[in-house]
């Protein structure tokens, strides 16, 4: 891992714990799923550009994806 690496993880982490929060008060199953999602992805992601890729597809999921 790299430093690069772990930034975008902390970054993700933290978008996900904010969908977390926003999911419990909107009550959106979605948004929930993504941002644990997002907290527990880095942690078997050891490539940037995977990382990237999945982060930004789960940070854009609760957008495209209505339940």
């Amino acid at each position: 891992m790299d430093e690069s690496t772990i930034i975008f993880g902390m970054l993700f982490g933290a978008i996900g714990l904010g969908y977390c929060v926003y999911a419990k008060q909107q009550r959106r199953g979605i948004a929930l799923i993504s941002g644990v999602g997002l907290m527990f992805f880095p942690y078997f992601v050891s490539s940037l550009w995977a990382l990237l890729l999945v982060g930004v597809l789960l940070v854009l999921a609760p957008w495209f994806l209505r339940f």
